[in-house]
């Protein structure tokens, strides 16, 4: 045998034995995301605006959101031409798009097909009678990314709504009897979890089917889990005859002995599910759902339990958007985020305000993240978006109902009535009885802006969010110490979160941390890096004393664009990230919760990027989690003690005496064996 060709034998055996299997599960999906063009009008005729060859995901505002308010808010043609081969005779045939903003119209060969409103949840449609086999295809999509009164979020406030096809889009292709594809695009699969623990698991799994074939069928529902090694943990097949009526509801329910449990970040182990529709032993359609066993309980003053056990929640806030590219991210790019989120020692992530990518669900399974889904319901409201609002709701769950990591479903941020019978209340109310009526097995959770639970619009969830910037917008950085003190006093029966909490902090702007007051005028055309660092300084040490605030968010993960905002020097930006927008940067304050949260080795010394200084006495900090460290000023070891200041990790040398010109900053840490250390450089002018 000629070796040289061994790679070139092993990619043809893979992909026989790819086609091979598609053929024997009676499902295949088709990557549906190159050779598109576009072009920023919505008129087909307009010869004047000229089509581009562009590759899936894409948005039109990838530059312009992010500079301001100027960006392009309008409509937007995708097209595309495809061949579907005759053999695709007596199948079914799906588009699914997992995100379009905001509103997408799709016609194939000039004819409606059907609609969706919303930017960011999936959406499937039927193409079986809508294409012709044989022949190429015209698929065009209208897009509109123009804010509206009836569809969440109504405006570009908070966060812009970016226009385009920015998520993938695939092909589905079936049997004429399936597990159903256009359920709210979910997976068709349900599978629920009740009475956990590491004795038995009691697992029920839904499966909706459809029977298109015209007549009544006989055939068997096959479930079957698999353990990571490949080999079978339980399997159960049940026979059942179809109709031709509808969607069907086919439930097994079984007990699984001795389960290995899904424990968050410790163990985030995983099942796979496979769901078989049988037809005369014959596969005629597979989907595959993964499976982590666990039981989630949050207590009033005491935390989160998991598996019975307390579980920290060191959380974060994660806006999907990234500098130059949008919300037109790839997996890798998610990837990079998701790792960035572990490495400072995460263990669950707000996913704000919106449903994100499905990646984004799938490796926070597998990476043993808490994840809490909401919907974009946010900061307003205009009494015309209720509708809208509960399909978003719809499809977030169905969609998202098989994520072990998922353990709230999240229905407002900061939207307000003046009482309990407004519109805001009500509509929650809803929502929140949709919500149950979906998946009874999770929580639900709204968010107020406000530090006290005697609001017109709360009370209506399992769980209260509340957003305290304490120092920021409101008050001094250490006032949170006395509103969570008052939790235990005034609500100790309520479950209370602390959805987002922070301050905005720009890397280009430095102000000596010595130097800052406890509160900062948000209107200031300054927010230095420092008071961000500060104010996460002071409110991480008061959280994490007082167990009444159950979990905790930082808003944000990573800088963000707000198009509409022009605050601190810098247009369209959110600041409050512990990264820069790029992901480039991790500010100062990143490595105070890495410190804190990780179990990774760190020394660090602060105010870094504070080069020029202009006091000769100064506090030098330093973050270890390795012991106390030693400081060095110009090769000589100071004869000074550090302070403990608010966590164990926390150092700070007081009235350390610079020299005119450059100064280098050293500290080392000397634990057992290992020897960590750190260094900067500050010049005295």
């Amino acid at each position: 045998m000629n070796f040289r060709y061994l790679p070139i034998l092993c990619l043809l055996l893979f992909v026989l034995t790819s086609s091979k299997s598609n053929a024997q599960n009676g499902r295949s999906s088709i990557d549906f995301n190159s050779n598109w063009k576009f072009k920023k009008s919505a008129d087909t005729a307009n010869k004047s605006v000229n089509w581009l060859n562009i590759t899936l995901p894409h948005t039109w505002n990838d530059t312009d959101m992010q500079l301001g308010k100027n960006f392009y808010e309008g409509e937007a043609l995708y097209g595309k031409e495809f061949l579907f081969e005759p053999q695709l005779k007596n199948k079914r045939i799906f588009i699914r798009f997992e995100g379009v903003g905001q509103v997408a119209e799709l016609y194939i060969n000039n004819k409606l097909i059907g609609s969706h409103q919303g930017s960011y949840s999936a959406f499937c449609f039927d193409i079986s009678h809508a294409v012709i086999l044989g022949k190429k295809n015209n698929f065009l999509v209208k897009v509109s990314n123009k804010a509206r009164r009836d569809i969440i979020p109504v405006n570009h406030f908070l966060f812009g709504i970016y226009g385009g096809i920015y998520r993938p889009v695939s092909l589905i292709i079936t049997n004429p009897i399936n597990i159903t594809t256009t359920d709210y695009a979910s997976s068709g699969i349900y599978i629920s979890q009740k009475e956990v623990s590491h004795t038995a698991a009691s697992i029920s799994i839904t499966a909706k089917v459809e029977n298109t074939t015209g007549q009544p069928a006989n055939i068997e529902i096959k479930n079957t889990v698999y353990r990571q090694n490949g080999s079978v943990y339980y399997e159960k097949a049940s026979a059942y005859k179809l109709s031709t009526l509808g969607r069907q509801e086919l439930t097994q329910n079984f007990t699984l002995n001795n389960p290995i449990l899904w424990e968050g970040i410790n163990y985030p182990y995983l099942y796979k599910v496979i769901t078989q529709i049988l037809q005369e032993g014959k596969i005629i359609d597979e989907v595959i759902q993964p499976l982590g066993i666990r039981k989630f309980e949050m207590v009033a003053g005491k935390g989160m339990f998991l598996n019975h056990k307390p579980y920290p929640m060191y959380g974060v806030c994660r806006h999907q958007d990234r500098w130059q590219y949008g919300n037109a991210l790839s997996n890798g790019q998610h990837q990079e985020d998701l790792a960035i989120i572990k490495e400072m020692g995460t263990t669950t992530l707000r996913l704000a305000h919106y449903q994100q990518a499905e990646y984004m669900y799938a490796k926070s399974d597998s990476l043993g993240f808490m994840v809490w889904a909401e919907i974009p319901f946010v900061n307003t409201f205009t009494r015309e978006e209720a509708a809208n609002a509960k399909q978003q709701l719809e499809e977030l769950i169905k969609q998202n109902y098989n994520h072990p990591s998922i353990y709230i479903w999240g229905l407002h941020n900061e939207v307000y009535g003046k009482t309990p019978a407004d519109y805001p209340a009500v509509l929650t109310r809803d929502l929140n009885d949709l919500a149950k009526r979906i998946d009874p097995y999770r929580y639900t959770v709204a968010v107020s802006g406000y530090g006290e639970m005697e609001r017109p619009t709360n009370l209506n969830t399992d769980i209260q969010g509340m957003n305290r910037y304490y120092g920021w917008y409101e008050s001094k950085i250490n006032d949170l110490e006395k509103w969570a003190k008052n939790l235990k006093k005034d609500y100790p029966d309520d479950i209370v979160i602390l959805s987002e909490y922070g301050a905005d902090g720009n890397i280009l702007q430095q102000q000596e941390q010595s130097t800052l007051p406890e509160n900062w005028d948000y209107s200031s055309p300054i927010y230095p890096e420092n008071f961000e660092t500060k104010t996460h300084e002071q409110q991480w040490a008061i959280i994490a004393k007082n167990p009444y605030i159950t979990a905790s968010y930082v808003w944000n993960m990573f800088d963000f664009a707000t198009p509409m905002w022009n605050r601190g020097s810098l247009v369209a930006r959110n600041m409050k990230g512990l990264v820069s927008f790029d992901r480039v940067l991790k500010k100062d304050v990143f490595y105070w919760y890495k410190a804190n949260w990780s179990k990774e080795p760190v020394v660090y010394l602060t105010e870094r990027r504070t080069i020029k200084r202009k006091n000769a006495l100064t506090p030098v900090t330093v973050y270890s989690n390795q012991g106390e460290p030693s400081l060095y000023l110009n090769g000589k070891k100071l004869n000074i003690r550090s302070v403990v200041k608010g966590t164990a990790v926390h150092y700070v040398f007081e009235n350390v005496k610079l020299k005119k010109g450059k100064n280098k900053i050293k500290t080392i840490v000397k634990n057992k064996d290992q020897r960590y250390s750190d260094e900067l450089i500050w010049e005295l002018i």
